[in-house]
């Protein structure tokens, strides 16, 4: 395929894509039950006045048809409208918590990435032993464990019970620490979050690694390979790895995506200040415009790892071209 065409049509492919998703962010918050615009007033019964205030200073009372054609022009210009709790720009609420989540899910997830392909590649390649038995089904058991539940233990064993590490946030309310020591509490309140999040992708890319290992093992020019004489860490490292990892690129690319989502569970556990607590926060108050803001910065990010993953298979996988 010609290699220009490949990239022009995958490119356009995610254009598109991020028009949808962004023109089914608008009408998703909106089919939610309950009024915004009396979840704002304190409780208690308001006058109707109030809550066409509210109504009007927000734009609720327009037509959908006008707050769609607002909410595009606001998006095209990177402004998401004022934060209906906080009552200050969307992009503002956002910004404060990008650094938080980039640092809590980007640790994680290279963490994840490591360790899950290393156990991945020995399991694979060691299939039917005691090594294999284990790892695979102590991946299954991380996989498919919940992500709350395991966060609570952390915090039941490392926080309350040996008191290593603080139960949540990501400071100590009150104490403001600078260079060597803020490092070293930062470091401290990222590692059970951190941990916690990324303990279900080493179950998950373990799992696949493994499983591409052992198919790519038995093609022909791994045997080949073999037959030249060559040593069996070179068969692996040199033959088997780099041909098995083109299923997991897809994988790891699409998760590293998800860095601009934040980890929902993760962060509401251990109210980590990230995107994640910030969407948590915003269903519970009905903030649409802040929902939508992250929601379509999660989805761009998904899409344009996507993007990626296809342009590294167009370098990666020769049939891609072929």
């Amino acid at each position: 395929m010609d290699k220009r065409r490949y990239f022009v049509r995958k490119i356009l492919n995610a254009v598109l894509t991020i028009i949808l998703v962004a023109s089914f962010n608008f009408a998703l918050f909106r089919i939610l039950p309950g009024d915004p615009a009396r979840l704002l007033l304190p409780k208690g019964k308001q006058p109707p006045e109030a809550v066409e205030k509210q109504r009007k200073t927000f734009n609720l009372d327009k037509p959908m048809w006008q707050q769609f054609g607002l909410y595009w022009g606001d998006t095209l210009r990177g402004r998401f409208g004022m934060s209906f709790s906080e009552k200050r720009p969307v992009t503002e609420v956002v910004a404060e918590r990008i650094w938080p989540t980039v640092l809590l899910v980007g640790v994680g997830t290279i963490f994840a990435t490591v360790v899950g392909m290393i156990l991945g590649v020995f399991a694979g390649w060691r299939r039917g032993g005691a090594y294999d038995v284990v790892t695979t089904n102590l991946g299954m058991v991380l996989y498919a464990m919940p992500t709350f539940w395991f966060g609570l233990l952390m915090i039941m064993l490392f926080a309350t019970k040996l008191r290593w590490f603080p139960t949540g946030r990501m400071e100590e309310p009150g104490v403001e620490l600078h260079g060597l020591a803020y490092g070293q509490s930062l470091l401290r309140h990222l590692f059970l979050p951190a941990f916690t999040f990324a303990i279900a992708y080493v179950g998950e890319y373990e799992l696949i690694m493994r499983s591409s290992i052992t198919g790519v093992m038995k093609e022909d020019f791994a045997l080949t390979a073999r037959a030249k004489g060559l040593s069996e860490n070179a068969v692996l490292w040199r033959h088997v790895v780099p041909n098995a990892m083109l299923p997991t690129v897809t994988i790891v690319m699409m998760n590293l995506g998800f860095v601009m989502s934040g980890a929902i569970l993760a962060e509401a556990v251990f109210n980590w200040p990230g995107l994640g607590l910030l969407s948590y926060d915003s269903m519970q108050k009905r903030d649409y415009p802040v929902m939508q803001a992250v929601f379509l910065i999660a989805s761009i990010a998904v899409i344009v790892a996507n993007l990626i993953a296809d342009i590294m298979y167009y370098y990666l996988d020769p049939r891609v071209h072929a």
